[in-house]
């Protein structure tokens, strides 16, 4: 009986730990300007939409894509490169999207992606910015 009862508290004060640990965790930092980033993204719309009415293009659409896993839009055909990327377990957070963005073909090796990247920081932040007011089903903030 005291083996239960002590196990039992222990995977509580353990839970609880993590719970307070993930309830501390630093929130994603988005230090760009969206008005600016919606104007950077003209570069972006031949090959990708976000908004209420998006659909996937030559790239996928890209709603709710700051803290989403790569390669997880249903209906895309993804390279086996960004399949293998989001095996791996790659999330989407402004520090990964702005290093995708400097150089794309660098970041995720065999991208079918063709877009040179955005080689200003204040670009890829104003971008990310603007991306990260779109949820999942295309509401704007």
């Amino acid at each position: 009986m005291f083996v239960k009862i002590f196990s039992t508290a222990c995977l509580l004060a353990m839970t609880a730990g993590y719970a307070a640990a993930e309830s501390h965790a630093p929130a994603m930092e988005i230090t760009g300007d969206a008005a600016k980033g919606e104007k950077v993204f003209r570069k972006c719309m031949a090959c990708h939409a976000v908004g209420a009415d998006a659909k996937n293009k030559v790239g996928p659409e890209l709603n709710g894509i700051v803290g989403r896993a790569a390669a997880s839009v249903e209906e895309f055909g993804y390279s086996d490169a960004f399949k293998t990327k989001g095996e791996e377990g790659l999330i989407w957070d402004p520090e990964t999207l702005a290093a995708f963005l400097e150089k794309p073909r660098d970041y995720v090796n065999g991208t079918k992606m063709s877009f040179a990247g955005l080689r200003k920081e204040d670009e890829r932040a104003d971008v990310i910015a603007y991306l990260a007011t779109f949820n999942a089903e295309g509401e704007g903030s």
